[in-house]
């Protein structure tokens, strides 16, 4: 029985997805969340981790990885990054899903604080790229830079533009350090 929706069995950081923070119907629950399968009602990860396993993510699977893993080169993204999926069920080998899901409850919360006081509309799938592929103190030094910037220019709440331009630059700031980029990587057709 599955019991964390903010992990996709497959490895998608679902908690750090644009969708599983909107509003209306095109939210998200995460991975076997509720109403998860009125919305994808066919996911083969699923399927077989799932339904078929019992397991919560497929890192758990004696067969991991499988043949389903073969086109997830982490190469290219959907709405959200892949470029952790692998990564993070070879973490979750290595460590335990325990050890994982509090380093993603740490990224969701400060996810949430950029959500909550710095997206003006359009930075929402930015901050989740931040959140899901900067290092955790990548992330906080990211967030502590854009909190004193604010304060330091006094900048009040109704001036979200202004306060979502310092966080993104923060956080791109910190991804040059880290050599990550914030952007997502497209199929080339």
């Amino acid at each position: 029985m599955k019991t964390s929706p903010s992990l996709g069995c497959c490895g998608l950081d679902c908690g750090l997805c644009p969708r599983f923070y909107t509003h209306g119907t095109s939210r998200c629950p995460g991975c076997c969340g509720d109403d998860f399968f009125n919305k994808h009602p066919s996911c083969a990860f699923v399927t077989c981790c799932v339904s078929k396993k019992g397991l919560e993510v497929c890192a758990e699977c004696s067969d991991f990885p499988c043949a389903r893993f073969d086109r997830e080169t982490g190469m290219t993204d959907s709405f959200i990054t892949h470029r952790r999926v692998m990564h993070n069920q070879e973490f979750i080998r290595k460590y335990g899903i325990a050890v994982f899901l509090e380093q993603q409850s740490r990224r969701m919360n400060i996810l949430q604080t950029m959500i909550g006081h710095y997206d003006d509309g359009k930075s929402r799938s930015f901050f989740c790229l931040a959140a899901a592929l900067l290092s955790l103190e990548g992330l906080n030094a990211g967030l502590t830079k854009t909190e004193q910037e604010v304060k330091e220019r006094a900048i009040g709440k109704e001036d979200l533009k202004s306060r979502a331009r310092i966080a993104r630059e923060s956080m791109e700031q910190i991804a040059g350090q880290e050599n990550v980029e914030l952007k997502l990587r497209k199929s080339k057709k």
